[in-house]
């Protein structure tokens, strides 16, 4: 007769069962059910659309279900608001941050941390967890003073000082560097070692397959599949996330011609409290090529984006020049009248209104439907919609459908669309895929190299490396408000990068491998 006797074995720490949320003309979610285990990194994936973010929603208490029911360890709940969510345990990370940006950093946070402490102490715990977990942030600084890596920090830090059993995560990653990454990364194991479940949304397959310790599929709002993604190859979740492989991009024969953008020597004190001075910053792009620019968020790339597209207009005679013209006096509709487009990193509020329909957001940058006398033509606006939102595949209700109401991803596909679809001569992209899946992201990068066969000069600021390295010909890498050598791309590692976002540059110089 055995002595021992056998625990129970314990519930899950959430569960999800038949949960149903529809809106006019879409079900984002339809029947649903899904486990996550104390403990257990759990990736929600799906392409965008799918529903990700409403039922993230749904658990946080943002959203309120249809049909359905959650249970927390055992006991259904019924998450009204997402004050009753943190009172249960669950925080969470949105890939739109929920940030007031007249606020400082130790102000947010202390929003969501309740009254029991004074701003003093939260300002104390924040450069504690930041040191912690190596996430840098000024808890003095505005929000509105920070870039958008610099803002994801703020809402990461904020989940992790509420100690949640359940975190729920985003696209965290989107707009952070490698080495940010990775460091994230040793701190979600950590907190899972020690009990807290983490439900994990990103489109980056390798990250899924790294972290994840198990994987529910969505797609069109349902559930197709369940998986570790650790035995899954990035094409086979690919497969089980958007029915096929992401098509590969095509080769292309760099015909680089003449200068279309020339930044000579550009120096600018910022007009910000905390932002960054640019210092003698030089490039070039010219038709037919893409360059891009690497670096940590808030190194001085808002600032020179701002110079760039024409929202700041203080650069001195000879700094800017776009096709051989000085337009650092020139508002942003005159550089558009030269052929210069811009894609801002920040989607709602400055690449888009969110409270105007697609249709009309085209009227942000283009002039097609304006006819004689200003009058709006208003089919030719409804067919320019209908031809992006086709071409680009965007999920949403059609040409009318409000911008706010688009999911991250679908949204940056139409703004992406929009200044493609433009034809320019020169393109400047901040950030071109953050949020969107795999087969999104390949059609924009392809969109991308194919502007740039057509003899477009193509600008890509953008914090994930890969991507850089897939579609540029020669990078630069920012820091400190200053801009590195340019470096080709067969001379360009990860590491490398890594050393020269540091500033490092002049102790850390390529090797020449074109000699091996």
């Amino acid at each position: 007769m055995s002595l021992f006797t056998p625990q129970p074995a314990l519930p899950p720490r959430l569960e999800l069962s038949g949960i149903t949320k529809a809106y006019p003309g879409v079900v984002a979610n339809s029947d649903v059910s899904l486990s996550v285990q104390a403990g257990e990194i759990h990736a929600v994936l799906g392409e965008n659309g799918a529903g990700k973010s409403t039922l993230m929603k749904i658990i946080y208490g943002a959203v309120k279900p249809d049909a359905g029911s959650i249970r927390m360890n055992g006991q259904e709940v019924a998450v009204h608001n997402p004050n009753e969510a943190r009172a249960l345990g669950i925080s969470m990370v949105y890939q739109h941050f929920s940030l007031f940006e007249t606020l400082s950093v130790a102000e947010n946070v202390w929003l969501g941390l309740g009254k029991h402490l004074s701003l003093a102490e939260v300002s104390t715990q924040i450069m504690q967890t930041t040191q912690a977990y190596g996430l840098q942030l000024d808890p003095a600084r505005p929000v509105h003073t920070l870039g958008v890596g610099e803002r994801q920090r703020v809402e990461i830090v904020r989940a992790l000082m509420t100690h949640p059993k359940l975190l729920i995560l985003d696209e965290p990653t989107s707009v952070l560097t490698p080495q940010a990454v990775e460091n994230l990364f040793v701190t979600l194991r950590q907190l899972a070692s020690e009990g807290c479940s983490i439900l994990y949304i990103s489109h980056k397959l390798h990250e899924i397959r790294s972290l994840c310790t198990a994987c529910t599929v969505l797609r069109a709002g349902k559930v197709t599949g369940v998986c570790d993604p650790a035995q899954e190859s990035n094409a086979s979740l690919s497969r089980l996330m958007i029915g096929s492989e992401p098509p590969a991009l095509a080769p292309r024969h760099k015909r680089a011609g003449a200068v279309l953008l020339d930044v000579n020597r550009l120096s600018l004190t910022s007009t910000e409290q905390f932002g960054i001075d640019l210092a003698n910053v030089s490039l070039q792009v010219r038709a037919g090529e893409v360059v891009g620019i690497a670096g940590v968020s808030g190194s001085g790339q808002k600032e020179l984006l701002y110079a760039l597209s024409g929202e700041d207009t203080r650069s001195a005679p000879g700094r800017v020049l776009v096709n051989g013209v000085d337009v650092g006096g020139h508002s942003p509709l005159k550089r558009r009248a030269l052929g210069l487009h811009f894609v801002p990193e920040e989607r709602l509020g400055r690449g888009a209104v969110p409270q105007l329909a697609l249709s009309r957001n085209l009227m942000l940058t283009r002039n097609e439907a304006v006819g004689r006398g200003g009058w709006l033509q208003a089919q030719v606006l409804q067919g320019q919609a209908e031809n992006i939102i086709a071409r680009f595949k965007v999920k949403c209700g059609g040409p009318q459908a409000l911008a706010r109401s688009l999911s991250g991803g679908n949204l940056q596909k139409f703004i992406m669309g929009r200044e493609i679809d433009a034809d320019p001569k020169l393109l400047i992209v901040s950030q071109p895929t953050w949020g969107v899946d795999v087969g999104a992201a390949a059609q924009i990068r392809g969109a991308l190299l194919q502007l740039a066969e057509q003899g477009c000069a193509v600008l890509v600021v953008s914090e994930e490396l890969d991507e850089l390295f897939e579609i540029c010909d020669q990078l630069y890498v920012m820091a400190k408000g200053q801009l590195s050598p340019m470096l080709a791309r067969t001379q360009a590692s990860t590491e490398l990068v890594g050393q020269w976002m540091s500033g490092l540059w002049d102790q850390h110089a390529p090797l020449d491998r074109s000699a091996a």
